[in-house]
C-alpha cells in the first residue's frame, strides 16, 4: 500500500481523536478578558463544534489518500475556511482567539502521522512529500479564513458606522414647515456628504420653509467645514429653504474670523429663541 495512502487512512481513522484534542486544549487554555468577554451568546453544542473540526482533519487524511483531486480537496479547504471565518466574525470570536487553533491542528495531525512514520518506518521522501501537502493545505485555510473573517468583520464596520452617521443627522421638525439640525461632534468628509443628502432629503420630506442650522455641538469649525455649510445653504436655497445658523460658540467665531471665513450672506442668530423670534414665533408658542 502506498505510504501516503496509509497516513492519509490513519488521520481518517483518527479524525475524531485529533478534534476531541484540539478542542480540549482550546477550551482549558487560558483567555484573555478581551478575547472572550464579546462573543455572542449562541446555541452551539461542543457535539458540533467538533464534528466541524473532524471534517476539517479528514481534508487532509484525503489529501493523502486522493493525490490525483488535489484541486477537489483544495476547493473544499478553502470552502471550509470561508464558512468557519464567517461563523468566527459573527459569534464575536477575536481573529486572534479563532487563530489559536491552528497551532493545535497542526501540532496534534503531525502527532499522529509522526507515530505511524515511526511505526511503518516511512522514508524521508515520504516525509518531505507529506510536508509539502499538508501544511500548504493548512496555511491557505488560515489565509482564507483570515480574509474572510476581516472582510466581514470591515463590512459589519462599515454598516454601523454608516447607522450612526445617519443618526448624526437628526432634522427635527419644531413646527410646520420650521425644523432644527442639532450638529454635534467632528465634521469629516464622509459625514459631510451624508450631512448634505440627509438635509436635502429631510427638507423636501417635511416641506420645510426654514432650517435652524444650530452649530452649538461644533467645536473646531474649519475651512472645510465652512464649505460644507456654505454648500448646504445653498443646496437648501435652490429648494426654497433658508437657512439660520444658530449656537456658534465664541472660540469658534474667533477662529472662524481669524481663517477669513465670510458668513455675512448667511443669516445669523445667538441662539434658537432669537431665531424663533426672528420668525415671529417664541419657544411658548410651540409647546
Amino acid at each position: 500500500m502506498d505510504n501516503l495512502y496509509l497516513l492519509g487512512e490513519k488521520i481518517l481513522e483518527k479524525k475524531y481523536e485529533i478534534a476531541q484534542m484540539v478542542h480540549t486544549n482550546r477550551m482549558t487554555e487560558p483567555k484573555d478578558v478581551k478575547d472572550v468577554k464579546d462573543v455572542k451568546d449562541v446555541n452551539v453544542t461542543n457535539e458540533k463544534i467538533i464534528e466541524l473540526r473532524a471534517n476539517f482533519i479528514s481534508y487532509f487524511g484525503k489529501a493523502l489518500m486522493e493525490k490525483t483531486d488535489q484541486k477537489i480537496i483544495f476547493n473544499q479547504i478553502v470552502k471550509w475556511a470561508k464558512e468557519s471565518g464567517e461563523f468566527a466574525s459573527n459569534l464575536g470570536i477575536s481573529l486572534s482567539e479563532a487563530l489559536e487553533d491552528t497551532t493545535y491542528y497542526r501540532k496534534f495531525i503531525w502527532e499522529v502521522l509522526k507515530e505511524e512514520i515511526k511505526n511503518h518506518n516511512i522514508p524521508t521522501d515520504t516525509i518531505f512529500e507529506l510536508i509539502t501537502i499538508i501544511d500548504p493545505l493548512l496555511d491557505k485555510a488560515v489565509y482564507v479564513f483570515s480574509l474572510t473573517y476581516v472582510n466581514i468583520h470591515q463590512e459589519t464596520l462599515k454598516k454601523a458606522k454608516s447607522a450612526f452617521l445617519e443618526l448624526s443627522v437628526p432634522v427635527v421638525p419644531i413646527t410646520k414647515g420650521i425644523a432644527i439640525l442639532p450638529l454635534i461632534g467632528e465634521v469629516d468628509p464622509e459625514r459631510a456628504t451624508l450631512l448634505l443628502e440627509e438635509t436635502l432629503k429631510k427638507a423636501n420630506e417635511l416641506q420645510l420653509s426654514h432650517l435652524l442650522f444650530d452649530l452649538s455641538g461644533v467645536m473646531i469649525v474649519d475651512t472645510m467645514v465652512a464649505h460644507q455649510i456654505f454648500k448646504i445653504v445653498d443646496a437648501l436655497g435652490l429648494l426654497g429653504v433658508k437657512t439660520i445658523l444658530i449656537g456658534i460658540r465664541p472660540e469658534v467665531a474667533q477662529t472662524m474670523i481669524q481663517l477669513g471665513i465670510d458668513f455675512s450672506k448667511i443669516t445669523i442668530k445667538a441662539n434658537l429663541e432669537q431665531a424663533l423670534l426672528g420668525l415671529n414665533l417664541t419657544i411658548d408658542t410651540l409647546e
